[in-house]
């Protein structure tokens, strides 16, 4: 009985903290064009420092060296799966920043990152071009910082303008 009440309690306790989120500051139509938020505001919440993340290869183990649009899905699950193995998701994501070997996917990264964060809670984040990775035949690496369970959020604005 003690154990089903303390699994019980963990339940509630992560399904609380998936309720709430950070506050993504208001955003500019150049910002929203382009993915990302000015600023992004915690307090409290359990943050997630992810690693850089790469890919040459997919989940079902297929050969994605030097495909940029498959390495960009790829990693985004990973941080994905690094957040949830947390308590968390993708929407924990407060900052990001993505390093790619060539500017000419910069404009493709923003469109596809638009899909990973559909509600527009987009990320703070740096853009950055790289002349190579570690490893042959990586095209992108994105660290990110996830807060989960945070106390503020659009609904409960911990800004200063409220």
């Amino acid at each position: 009985m003690k154990l089903l009440l303390a699994v019980c309690i963990g339940l509630l306790s992560i399904t609380s903290n998936a309720t709430f989120a950070a506050e993504y500051m208001d955003k500019t139509p150049f910002q929203l064009s382009r993915a990302f938020s000015p600023g992004v505001i915690t307090q409290g919440g359990k943050t997630v420092w992810v690693a850089g993340q790469t890919a040459t290869k997919d989940f079902d183990g297929k050969d994605i060296a030097n495909n940029f649009e498959a390495q960009v899905k790829q990693v985004f699950g990973q941080i994905d799966q690094v957040l949830k193995d947390a308590g968390g998701s993708l929407d924990n994501v407060v900052q990001m920043t993505v390093f790619i070997k060539e500017s000419r996917y910069g404009d493709r990264f923003v469109e596809m990152r638009k899909d990973f964060f559909k509600n527009g809670n987009y990320p703070g984040s740096a853009l950055i071009t790289v002349t190579n990775f570690a490893r042959p035949g990586i095209e992108i690496e994105i660290q990110a910082v996830g807060v989960i369970g945070d106390n503020c959020s659009q609904e409960k604005r911990c800004s200063v303008r409220k």
